[in-house]
């Protein structure tokens, strides 16, 4: 219980973790629980559900003068770890993949997810992994996917790299820029909050979609579930 009540309080309050880390870790080493944060949700299939959004967001807030961080550093750190967590992703499912889908662990490889993708894959190739960058789950998934066959090596280095950095820079510039603000200060939380959603309202309307169009294909006169 103790790790599910960490994630629960990371995704409310990102701040009071990154300030808890810099009182206790110091300067240099306050940045190695957020590289491992944002590499395992990206490079483990295992952990799709951690903050990384409103972790980036809150990092740029303290990035700020005065707020413990430096600006440049946050930004190489976490670009390290999205690049490298993608990588070690794909290679995971170059190795294990067929073996990880049946054995059946990972629930969140639904198939609904594993179709939405393939269809991802199938309709904009490499800039899948540049778009799922802003999604969750999914930005966890269509690295591991590409790892077993869509896309070769080189290609996915290329729009890891520009997903990457695009990811990092806008949640940790806008954090940079705008966190200061009394507004922003006062309804962190909320904010914070609305971060997460609007990340995951993608994926919120293409399983609405996606249930509507299961709905209209079925049969008439088939018995409902």
């Amino acid at each position: 219980m103790g790790f599910v009540n960490f994630i629960i309080g990371l995704l409310q309050d990102p701040r009071t973790a990154i300030a808890g880390w810099i009182v206790s870790l110091g300067a240099v080493w306050v940045y190695a629980p957020m590289f491992a944060i944002v590499f395992i949700e990206t490079g483990v299939v295992f952990f799709p559900f951690l903050p990384g959004d409103s972790l980036l967001f809150a990092a740029g807030v303290f990035s700020a003068d005065g707020g413990g961080l430096n600006v440049v550093t946050t930004l190489v750190v976490f670009y390290a770890a999205a690049i490298l967590g993608n990588t070690s992703n794909y290679w995971i499912s170059r190795f294990f993949g067929k073996r990880i889908i049946d054995s059946g662990k990972v629930k969140s490889f639904t198939p609904e997810r594993m179709a939405k993708l393939d269809n991802f894959f199938a309709k904009y190739g490499g800039l899948t992994i540049v778009i799922t960058r802003f999604m969750p789950f999914f930005r966890t998934f269509a690295p591991f996917i590409a790892g077993m066959g869509h896309m070769n090596f080189g290609k996915f280095t290329l729009f890891n790299a520009i997903g990457g950095i695009s990811w990092v820079s806008l949640f940790v510039l806008v954090g940079y820029f705008f966190g200061g603000i009394p507004f922003v200060q006062t309804h962190f939380e909320f904010i914070v909050l609305g971060i997460v959603g609007v990340s995951v309202l993608p994926a919120i309307i293409g399983a609405v979609k996606g249930a509507l169009s299961a709905r209209k294909k079925k049969p008439e006169g088939a018995p409902a579930e």
